[in-house]
């Protein structure tokens, strides 16, 4: 089965985070990119345990910056920008295989620059508690990516 989908986490920084991701990644046959600086090593032991021994079944990419990952998207991509705030709702997106879903840091969100840059593709998750602040990284990416699955088709 080729890759279903690409999922890029912009500056993360809890390594256990960014290893279920990883594993949720290898489950779902989706391409992991990690835009750096990194907010842990890649040897972390905490990385290694949340992904378990799923990272070597997880296809990856690091990037040493935004600009050098997105120099490399292939024309026919699109970036889709998950963070509050956003118009729509990730359930009102149509997502196709060559789409990237595109993630920020856990204590800051995506950077402004994106945000305007990709406006017209922003999608927020619905939070109906006022007082939460927001929900895990990794939980974010398991609803967005389970929902372009079930859109695009894929089954397993």
């Amino acid at each position: 089965m080729s890759a279903a989908l690409n999922v890029v986490l912009v500056e993360p920084e809890i390594p256990p985070n960014t290893g279920n991701v990883a594993r949720l990644c290898a489950a779902t046959n989706s391409t992991l990119n990690l835009i750096e600086p990194l907010g842990f090593h890649l040897d972390d032991a905490q990385l290694k345990r949340a992904g378990m021994d799923y990272w070597q079944h997880v296809r990856w990419h690091r990037w040493p910056s935004w600009n050098a990952f997105a120099s490399t998207l292939p024309a026919q991509a699109r970036v889709w920008l998950i963070e509050s705030g956003a118009p729509r709702l990730y359930t009102e997106a149509s997502f196709t295989p060559s789409d990237y879903l595109v993630f920020g840091r856990e204590t800051a969100g995506l950077p402004k620059e994106l945000l305007e840059q990709y406006n017209d593709r922003w999608l927020r998750i619905p939070m109906f508690n006022p007082e939460a602040r927001s929900l895990n990284l990794s939980n974010c990416v398991a609803i967005v990516l389970f929902e372009a699955l079930r859109q695009i088709g894929t089954n397993a």
